[in-house]
């Protein structure tokens, strides 16, 4: 098993990207503590992941609550070898119809937050232990109307680099995934029925090279080798999972000749 031993604590662990991971650490030996803001959620997810696994209730903007998580998890398991830093809220913000408070919820929840759980964290960490951020292709796609959520994903790219460095000395890897469209409750935001969730799909899926979304585990499959001893040289980098969207984007069906 791949993380056999292995303590982790996963924010936003109660549903899609999340819960994949910690459903794969559970499978490869990990006991995993999740927090998620929805009690509901939680014991559901709690139940599906088994003995191994821990809910924390905590919203993240809070101060204290990632002092809280970290020290709960600590308790019940009693150390810490893996941070995933998934937790995030999408917000459609454009220009002209934006609200401080809008602008700011996006920047606190998806960057501000993941800062200071990686600092109420970072003292309970073991030497050659590892810290994954969960980024987005929003971060150079330059998608309109996305500015909050782009930024929070770019200060995720750029702050990946910089806590590389800083725990470099202890030997914990720091790195980024940095997931494409992929199928979560997510989309929920922008299509209320599943017609209309069927059809935002294919219209994504046109822009996609490999020609259709990407699916929770993928990503959780990446984030498994960053936090396992298979990934132990690679820190300071970042995965990309996007079916070829920011590296290969010629290759999508829109821009495909019709045959």
């Amino acid at each position: 098993m791949r993380l056999r031993d292995k303590i982790a604590l996963i924010t936003g662990g109660n549903s899609g990207i999340g819960l994949a991971t910690a459903e794969r650490f559970v499978e490869e030996g990990a006991r995993v503590a999740i927090t998620g803001r929805d009690q509901k959620t939680l014991d559901a997810a709690v139940t599906k992941l088994g003995p191994n696994a821990l809910a924390i209730q905590a919203d993240l903007t809070e101060d204290g609550a990632a002092e809280r998580a970290v020290a709960a998890t600590i308790e019940r398991f009693g150390a810490l070898d893996i941070l995933f830093l998934n937790a995030g809220i999408a917000g459609n913000t454009p220009v002209g119809a934006t609200s401080r408070a809008q602008f700011e919820q996006v920047l606190a929840t998806n960057l501000t937050a993941v800062f200071f759980t990686v600092q109420a964290a970072a003292p309970h960490l073991k030497e050659g232990g590892s810290i994954i951020l969960n980024g987005s292709v929003h971060q150079v796609l330059g998608i309109p109307g996305a500015s909050a959520y782009a930024a929070s994903k770019g200060g995720i790219g750029a702050m990946n680099r910089v806590l590389a460095s800083e725990f470099a000395p202890r030997g914990i890897r720091v790195n980024n995934v940095v997931p494409g469209a992929t199928r979560t409750p997510i989309w929920r935001t922008f299509a209320a029925t599943s017609e209309e969730l069927e059809k935002l799909e294919a219209v994504y899926s046109r822009g996609i090279p490999l020609g259709h979304l990407g699916e929770a585990v993928d990503i959780a499959n990446a984030v498994l080798f960053l936090a396992s001893d298979e990934a132990r040289h690679v820190t300071g980098t970042e995965i990309v999972v996007d079916g070829g969207t920011i590296g290969a984007p010629a290759g999508a069906p829109i821009f495909r000749a019709e045959t």
